[in-house]
């Protein structure tokens, strides 16, 4: 089964670190995306830009309607991504828990709904 990985954070916690604190974390993704790899279980990975390029669609009444930023007002945003093709939601977690994010900021791990099995 595949399991999105979606990694929030707040940008302000990440900007008040040091450059040598922010590099700090490269490594340890770096190792995460190898471990994925090796396993197997790697679909795809990527981080995102900043809130500050994402815009919100939404049509009301057949009017768009786009906005600055994300929807929600929260400190937290979503930051980046992994899909992972995973035997259980057990293994999603315990490669999750090695996502450096996880430990200053939250780590959300959803199934993907595989429309092939639909009859």
């Amino acid at each position: 089964m595949q399991y999105m990985i979606l990694i929030y954070s707040n940008p302000e916690l990440y900007a008040a670190l040091s450059k040598q604190e922010q590099d700090s974390m490269m490594p340890d993704y770096f190792a995460f995306n190898a471990e994925t790899a090796k396993r197997g279980v790697l679909v795809q990975g990527a981080p995102l830009h900043p809130v500050t390029t994402a815009r919100t669609l939404r049509i009301r009444d057949g009017k768009q309607v786009v906005t600055d930023g994300p929807f929600a007002e929260t400190k937290e945003v979503l930051g980046g991504y992994y899909l992972l093709n995973c035997q259980s939601l057990d293994e999603a977690i315990d490669l999750a828990k090695q996502i450096p994010d996880a430990k200053c900021g939250s780590v959300e791990i959803r199934p993907v709904v595989d429309f092939s099995q639909q009859a």
